[in-house]
């Protein structure tokens, strides 16, 4: 049976929810990879909404196993509050619909002060992260310190590992003018949500495999976006994991000849959060337009997206990077109206036209768009199923983002609404 794996293909806030959700209809099993709970997700279905930030967007239907992989940081106190807030709303969550890997690394409130310290302390590079820790627990991880999910389950292991890891974070704390952590207090913390999140506990690896052996379809769902991949992205502007395809198998412990169909998402326009290069960034009327219209504010921290124009740079080298094999297009009724609409196809770099973003920091924000313009459409594109509901124009913007960006659309969503998507071509036949 096909697997699928969905990448953010520009800055993260493509409407992988609702794609996954949709998606996710035909899988068995729904696969989180990468990232923590800085990621939202906001899903509509039938006039509900859902947001979420860790769980993988399958979770909302019944009959699926969703699963939080290895490649994912996890706040246990975080875990604990969205699951106790969707079985508020009517979602039901047990160990038989929800698995989490058991060497997953914890985010711990440690992180989370590390995390904001930097981000407001007015010393260093201003990232624009989330201030919930994600940063910080990749750094103990790859640092060989990290607190992880199985060790909730071994009182004097985990007594060992807090020594250790405040060994470090302490010494880091004293420098930073930050009072020091109390060991006794973070161990009772952990012990005292311990029994909440074991039972969720699995050996994930060995679960995929069962589950692809059996023939059963399985979705991986990356959160953010690839231009925020550690090594691919807007360095230093990034998160702190790998976003691209391959980390599915990587952040899930299923060889990456399991992996499938690669299907990225793009808005039909472009947006951003937090700092960084943004080439085709508009901060005239016309970007106030595109937030206002796409109701462009994260869903974690509410925070007002940039916008600008599509830019198949990016997407294309995206593309490439990702293996990418169809593009699902987002939010293209948000550009009903414009009388005009523009995509990048290319940079110019110091009076020399290139077809890639550069790798050096310097570069990237000198690079200029250049511009290939099209024809906007008056007619209504929300809510369209199908081509023939397209306004012509449209189909030809569509056509065009295919044309510069090297793959295939084979989605269009047309509204937040799961209903409201255009399929070209099924990702699980592909």
């Amino acid at each position: 049976m096909a697997n699928v794996v969905v990448v953010g293909a520009q800055w993260g806030d493509e409407g992988k929810g609702k794609i996954v959700d949709w998606l996710s209809e035909q899988a068995d099993v729904v696969v989180r990879f990468q990232g923590g709970h800085n990621a939202g997700h906001t899903l509509v279905v039938d006039g509900k909404v859902y947001k979420l930030s860790l769980l993988p967007s399958g979770v909302v239907r019944p009959d699926k196993l969703s699963v939080i992989g290895n490649g994912v940081v996890v706040d246990p106190w975080h875990l604990v509050q969205e699951i106790a807030s969707l079985r508020e709303a009517g979602v039901a969550i047990s160990p038989a619909n929800l698995r989490v890997a058991d060497n997953a690394t914890l985010i711990l409130p440690l992180h989370r002060e590390l995390d904001h310290f930097r981000e407001t302390s007015g010393a260093g590079l201003k990232i624009g992260t989330t201030k919930r820790g994600i940063g910080p627990a990749y750094e103990d991880k790859v640092g060989r310190r990290a607190i992880r999910v199985v060790d909730l389950a071994d009182r004097s292991m985990l007594e060992a590992k807090i020594e250790r890891l405040l060994a470090h974070h302490n010494a880091l704390r004293r420098g930073l003018g930050i009072g020091e952590v109390d060991g006794g207090q973070l161990l009772a913390e952990l012990l005292a949500v311990a029994p909440e999140v074991l039972p969720y506990a699995e050996r994930v690896w060995a679960l995929l495999d069962s589950e692809r052996r059996a023939g059963r379809r399985i979705l991986f769902e990356g959160a953010q976006g690839a231009l925020l991949d550690i090594d691919h992205g807007t360095y230093p502007f990034v998160t702190s994991s790998n976003i691209v395809a391959a980390q599915a198998a990587t952040g899930s412990g299923i060889g990456p000849k399991a992996l499938g169909t690669g299907i990225g998402l793009a808005k039909a326009y472009t947006t951003r959060v937090g700092g960084g290069p943004f080439p085709t960034e508009l901060t005239d009327a016309v970007g106030e337009r595109l937030g206002e219209r796409g109701h462009e504010f994260g869903t974690v921290t509410g925070r007002k997206r940039r916008c600008g124009w599509f830019d198949a740079v990016l997407v294309r080298q995206v593309v490439r990077t990702c293996g990418v094999d169809g593009i699902a297009l987002t939010k293209i009724d948000v550009l009903d109206g414009f009388d005009t609409l523009k995509v990048c196809t290319a940079y110019r770099l110091d009076g020399q036209v290139i077809d890639h973003l550069p790798a050096g920091q310097a570069e990237q924000a000198r690079v200029e768009p250049i511009y290939e313009e099209i024809e906007g459409w008056s007619a209504s594109s929300a809510g369209a199923r199908s081509w023939a509901d397209l306004p012509a124009q449209a189909v030809k913007y569509v056509r065009l983002i295919e044309e510069k960006v090297g793959a295939p659309v084979t989605l269009v969503s047309t509204s937040p609404e799961r209903r409201d998507t255009i399929l070209v071509q099924n990702p699980f036949e592909g």
